[in-house]
């Protein structure tokens, strides 16, 4: 049986929110089968628990947003995606996450951080089938039109294959990869992706701010751009950091409904449309079913290895 995972011990961070700018402690704990994620806002009051799911997201601006039942007045967890891409790279199945605050820390703005976090709290297999979506017809949304068009789209594949194509018309992103393609099967997520950090451009900052985003952000978490080069002094950590990175935020937001047995493809795609083809997938019963691998050797390449400790 292929079995689903958590953690076999707690596990603390601390760091600041990229985009509210406040510092907020989370510890990470070992949940039970078939728990799934659950994210609980241990500074309020009254605690909080915010299950996550595709319906649970509520705000897409710039990151992937949950609250619960979706409700965009009730309290909230901001920018889960890096935590819950680490989880998909990892096979992580349950996991309760108490959290002081409205948002996750950025750290060093990749997923990286998150794995060491992981992998040093251990990881359990548990005495329950993992399950998987599996993508049994191919659907697709897009956004705009000619120079604005945006796309994403899930089709049937044993295994999970994921393809992004960026498109920034700038001179320090063109410069770099412009589509990168990640197959679980074949791929180490730890390796191949999981260091991408987050990106943002110097133009974008006042804008950005006086909408209470990207409070905060520095060169310690995020890739900075100016109208022509990258600033930060270490330069990029891939050659293709900036599609990279995009793929890893699809893989975490992605992960919020669910594991996927499918390849995604996308062009210029972002939180709101991955959380939109999520929900046009899920509302569509004859596109998907939900299955579990009594014999692991059945499964797709690549989901029964144990990811080893650091």
């Amino acid at each position: 049986m292929l079995q689903q995972r958590t953690i076999k011990s707690l596990t603390r961070a601390v760091g600041v929110g990229v985009h509210s700018g406040q510092k907020v402690e989370l510890t990470l704990r070992p949940a039970a089968p078939d728990a799934g994620f659950t994210f609980r806002r241990v500074d309020l009051p009254q605690p909080v628990d915010i299950r996550v799911d595709a319906q649970a997201v509520c705000d897409t601006r710039m990151a992937s947003t949950i609250s619960a039942g979706g409700d965009p007045g009730a309290p909230k967890v901001q920018t889960i995606e890096h935590l819950m891409s680490a989880c998909a790279g990892l096979g992580i199945d349950n996991l309760t996450i108490d959290i002081a605050g409205d948002e996750v820390p950025i750290l060093d703005g990749s997923a990286a951080s998150f794995v060491f976090l992981l992998q040093s709290a251990g990881i359990e297999l548990q005495n329950a089938p993992k399950r998987f979506i599996e993508v049994l017809k191919p659907v697709e949304v897009r956004e705009g039109e000619g120079a604005t068009l945006k796309w994403a789209r899930l089709e049937p594949y044993h295994g999970y294959k994921l393809s992004f194509a960026i498109e920034f018309n700038h001179p320090a992103v063109d410069a770099t990869g412009q589509q990168v393609t990640f197959d679980f099967g074949s791929g180490d997520y730890r390796r191949d992706i999981a260091r991408a950090r987050t990106f943002g451009f110097t133009k974008d900052v006042e804008t950005m701010r006086a909408r209470g985003l990207g409070l905060g952000g520095s060169m310690d978490n995020v890739i900075v751009v100016d109208d022509y080069r990258v600033l930060n002094a270490d330069g990029l950590r891939y050659g293709d950091e900036f599609a990279k990175h995009k793929i890893l935020d699809a893989i975490g937001d992605l992960r919020i409904g669910g594991n996927l047995l499918a390849a995604y493809s996308a062009y210029r795609s972002g939180h709101a449309l991955n959380n939109r083809l999520l929900r046009a997938l899920l509302a569509d019963a004859s596109a998907y079913r939900v299955v579990t691998f009594d014999d692991e050797r059945r499964a797709p390449a690549g989901f029964a290895q144990l990811a080893p400790a650091w």
